[in-house]
């Protein structure tokens, strides 16, 4: 890898995100920020800024710390339950960036992982308003996300896989 300066930024509710950020970071030997800690001023003395949210709400979690920094090279990773070759994950980035943004950022998503009881208050009844959504859904027009969520609401679900964040790490080794 050529010697870049690299910062690993994240912002986790559940701890899926965090768990992502840890494996890049260490696969990188790079830094590692959870949001809150560093500022977007800071950001600017890394040549590379890899940021990790999770999606809620059809955002990603914390993102205004990168999309109003300059950063030289953005990366950003989703964690979420949504099936990565299924979805199409450019509505949330369009939320958050500018198509001039957009067209500078590298983007990955990794599939995460959530238990029910772990929820705040305000989640569990996003979800549930998503269950009901899917349930009202003919069956032959239901998404493998709608299944999915059928067939785990209230359940544990975890889809993390290490391995997932090779292409992130490959990515940033060839620049």
């Amino acid at each position: 890898m050529k010697s870049q300066k690299i910062a690993v930024v994240y912002k986790s509710k559940y701890g899926t995100t965090k768990q992502y950020a840890e494996w890049i970071a260490e696969a990188l030997e790079a830094p590692l920020f959870e949001s809150s800690k560093i500022k977007s001023s800071q950001l600017e003395d890394y040549d590379v800024v890899i940021y990790g949210g999770g999606l809620y709400a059809g955002g990603i979690n914390g993102i205004k710390l990168v999309s109003k920094a300059t950063c030289r090279k953005l990366v950003v990773f989703t964690v979420g339950l949504e099936n990565i070759e299924t979805t199409d994950f450019s509505r949330f980035l369009t939320k958050a960036f500018t198509q001039e943004q957009l067209a500078t950022i590298k983007a990955f998503h990794l599939r995460g992982a959530m238990s029910y009881k772990k929820l705040s208050l305000i989640h569990k009844g996003m979800m549930a308003v998503v269950k009901k959504e899917a349930e009202k859904k003919p069956i032959a027009e239901r998404t493998n996300d709608d299944v999915l969520m059928l067939e785990t609401y209230g359940k544990e679900v975890d889809f993390m896989d290490k391995g997932t964040i090779a292409p992130i790490v490959e990515y940033i080794g060839s620049l």
